[in-house]
């Protein structure tokens, strides 16, 4: 879906800093904090969270913070489960979309904390 589509379909102004925030979050591909991006933004940092937070409370992206205290960000779209590294802090997507499966309830994010293999070596 185009960038211009998905802001329309919430009903939410076509802005240059929601364009630039989406076309970040599509190339990217993975989730990321504000600090991996800060420096290829046109915009300041309150403008940044106050259409991060737009774009959450019109699900387009969803947030969560991980060891490291950042808040990390990736496109509602792409709903998958997250697993952090607790030694190094890296966040690997799981393609695995049914790790858990509750009866009558709806999973809104899946976060699994351990050792990444790459740790597991060392």
């Amino acid at each position: 879906m185009k960038i211009e589509e998905i802001i329309k379909n919430k009903n939410l102004k076509l802005t240059p800093a929601r364009v630039e925030i989406l076309e970040i979050l599509i190339e990217q591909n993975r989730p990321i904090s504000y600090e991996d991006i800060r420096d290829r933004l046109s915009m300041d940092r309150a403008t940044f969270y106050r259409n991060i937070l737009k774009f959450e409370e019109n699900s387009i992206i969803r947030s969560f913070e991980s060891n490291d205290k950042k808040r990390y960000f990736s496109l509602e779209q792409n709903f998958h489960p997250h697993f952090i590294c607790t030694r190094c802090n890296t966040i690997s997507c799981l393609s695995e979309k049914n790790l858990i499966n509750l009866q009558g309830y709806k999973i809104e994010s899946i976060i699994i904390k351990g050792i990444c293999p790459q740790c597991l070596k060392s």
